[in-house]
């Protein structure tokens, strides 16, 4: 959040003009990678003082090369870096490598940027490393690589065998990494010879598997002990599962040296020849011994330029993460696709857009046609809470809104940029464990800590909560303050998780009994403020102020504490240090954190600090969706486009039928069918 973070890449001198002679460079979102990078590609004739960008080694490289030898001008080769995203080439990268020393990393005939840079940089900084072993952990905690369609719940072959790696033929790194068909064959003999008792398990790369580009080894070579996989396993499973691993030029060789292996490397890719592989090559450039987190460190934080897609610039490895792990959720949720029920119209469009990005979202009014789809397709169901069947629990998943949801109210029918999907239950529900309650108890993954602590400040610098509607503060009474936030007396969250105090109230009626000399202040709910939902009450005598249209965040700032039933503004309250008290028992209450007299769940026995309840809440379990470039997105994204109106306005189908729902509240079936 904030300023983007300083480029990590390699610095040089910026050319006077960067020209391309393949078209790939001005489509997409290469354009606006490379102008982040300071290279905006043209069309022209190269000169002195001018670059010529290439793609790697493709077939259009010599092209460029031709140019540039014949101008004199340099020689920028581009690449992706080694985190791409689910599928191998398509959608935009998460980052490049821009070698400007006209090398490339995967070609050892001549130095590259990367070379260089494990070869002469300090890789031994200690905040470098730290933020390399970080890296490094939450990459295995989300089981990314370098593509990510593979299936976490498919189990990889028993333990014990050894691991050989195909790659595509006629692939640049292979061409340029100093091997040839009979190399893969000579590697799978030097497996069987090496482990004369171990099955050997040959991995299919990924383009192989889905048809595209044909691999070294096809289903003939499965013989004996030997077999061929190629169902989309996680390569973090095989890796663990494997006694040693076999490889030319993949970058799995490299995965490998981060997973503890020192694998058998047959080729000259840019891992190899720093003491971390067992080399049949010989590299006397590489005379440099490294550790797994240095070679970690040049390849993915120093080398890369980083990308961030949503926001189109430039971004750190961290960043990149991020982003690359909202990616991967939404991938691995939504690959069986969705059978939705319960989904009120105006919602489908924000529904399809959150969940139908690998198979389209099927609506259905009739739970029992909705079940008979999800199980000829094999789809999951899902249901808008509250309008799921009540004897569906774990069959069909709650869908909800996230808590930092929009500018502008969701009675109001401004869409969403958060969801939570609860296969257990719903957050508000405290007679049922949710999924939420998990990921409270549950440890912090890697970097989660600092994650969560970066994010509750940005929260509380920008202001941002999860209607974000602002509106003024008048001046306030002296004394001891004490909030009082309305909620809708109808909303789920009092129904399910309400105790003896279920009205605005009854609520104001306790908290004069408890704080008789306090300064009172009651802020209704902006749906009852809008005329949308019940809940307005007569506050004289028991309010010492009313604050209609107060910007919450501003009044957090000036209260010493906050009562509520079941309020999301007491989770807003705990995150900007405000003392809370619970007479219901919403998700934050019975951690802890709270004070709570309503009836909270005894199972709720771990103790999380804020930190963790706000990890929890904010990254760990809502999807987020970018309104701006419609991608999966990480919650700081979210943060910015709520800080900054970002998210695009409703519709005029939706701003003509919000108009309506407020002139006629009573007719609320119409629009919320």
């Amino acid at each position: 959040m904030g300023a983007p973070a300083a480029q990590d890449g390699p610095a040089g001198q910026a050319p006077r003009r960067a020209l391309a002679y393949s078209a790939g460079f001005f489509r997409g979102a290469l354009p606006g990678i490379l102008a982040g990078a300071g290279l905006r590609p043209r069309i022209g004739l190269a000169g002195a003082g001018d670059a010529v960008l290439v793609w790697g080694r493709s077939p259009y490289a010599p092209r460029g090369e031709a140019m540039a030898a014949r101008a004199g001008a340099a020689l920028i080769r581009v690449e992706d870096a080694f985190l791409r995203g689910i599928h191998p080439g398509r959608g935009a990268p998460l980052g490049l490598m821009i070698d400007r020393t006209g090398g490339v990393h995967f070609d050892a005939s001549v130095p590259s940027a990367l070379e260089t840079i494990l070869a002469r940089d300090p890789l031994d900084d200690h905040v470098l490393l730290t933020r390399a072993r970080e890296a490094m952990a939450r990459l295995a905690a989300i089981d990314a690589s370098k593509y990510n369609a593979h299936d976490p719940a498919l189990p990889p072959p028993p333990p014990g065998y050894v691991l050989v790696v195909d790659q595509v033929r006629g692939d640049a790194s292979v061409r340029h990494g100093g091997v040839t068909a009979a190399t893969f064959a000579e590697m799978l003999d030097c497996a069987l010879q090496d482990h004369p008792g171990a099955r050997v398990v040959i991995k299919a790369h990924p383009e192989t598997r889905a048809g595209r580009r044909p691999g070294h080894f096809g289903p003939e070579v499965a013989r004996d002990r030997v077999s061929l996989l190629t169902d989309p396993v996680s390569p973090r499973a095989l890796l663990e599962g494997a006694i040693a691993v076999y490889t030319a030029t993949s970058q799995l060789g490299f995965e490998a040296i981060l997973a503890g292996h020192r694998p058998q490397v047959f080729g000259a890719p840019f891992y190899a020849g720093w003491g971390l592989t067992a080399d049949r090559a010989s590299f006397p450039r590489r005379r440099r011994r490294l550790t797994p987190t240095q070679l970690f460190a040049g390849a993915m934080i120093l080398a890369p330029h980083w990308h961030d897609p949503c926001r189109n610039r430039p971004c750190s490895l961290e960043q990149a993460i991020d982003q690359l792990e909202a990616e991967i959720r939404a991938h691995r949720e939504d690959r069986a696709g969705h059978v939705a029920i319960g989904m009120r119209l105006w919602k489908r469009g924000a529904v399809q857009g959150f969940f139908g990005g690998e198979r389209r979202v099927l609506f259905r009014d009739d739970p029992a046609a909705a079940a008979r789809v999800a199980q000829a397709t094999g789809r999951r169901m899902m249901a808008w809470e509250g309008r799921a069947p009540a004897d569906s629990a774990g069959a069909v998943a709650r869908v909800e809104d996230g808590f930092l949801r929009s500018r502008g109210l969701g009675a109001d029918l401004v869409p969403p940029l958060s969801l939570v999907v609860d296969d257990l239950g719903i957050y508000y529900d405290p007679g049922t464990e949710s999924r939420l309650e998990r990921l409270v108890a549950a440890p912090l993954p890697p970097g989660g800590r600092a994650r969560a602590e970066r994010l509750v400040a940005a929260l509380r610098a920008r202001g941002v909560t999860k209607y974000n509607l602002g509106g003024a503060v008048p001046d306030l009474p002296a004394g001891h303050r004490v909030l009082v936030p309305g909620q809708v007396e109808d909303d789920a969250s009092i129904r399910l998780g309400g105790g003896a105090v279920r009205t605005n109230l009854a609520l104001l009626q306790a908290v004069r009994a408890a704080r008789p000399g306090a300064v009172i202040l009651f802020k209704p709910h902006p749906d009852v403020e809008a005329g949308l939902r019940p809940g307005a009450v007569e506050a004289a005598g028991l309010a010492d102020r009313v604050l209609t249209r107060a910007d919450p965040v501003a009044l957090l700032a000036q209260v010493d504490e906050v009562w509520t039933m079941t309020s999301l503004m007491g989770f807003e309250a705990l995150i900007r240090g405000v003392p809370v008290t619970c007479l219901g028992a919403p998700f934050y209450a019975g951690w802890g954190l709270t004070t709570d007299l309503g009836p909270v769940p005894a199972r709720r026995q771990a103790r999380p600090d804020v930190l963790q309840l706000a990890h929890a809440a904010l990254i760990a379990y809502p999807r987020y969706r970018d309104p701006v470039s419609g991608r999966p997105c990480p919650v700081e994204v979210a943060v910015d486009r709520l800080a900054t109106g970002g998210p695009p306005r409703r519709g005029l189908a939706l701003r003509l039928l919000a108009k309506a729902q407020g002139a006629a509240a009573g007719l609320a079936w119409i629009w919320r069918r």
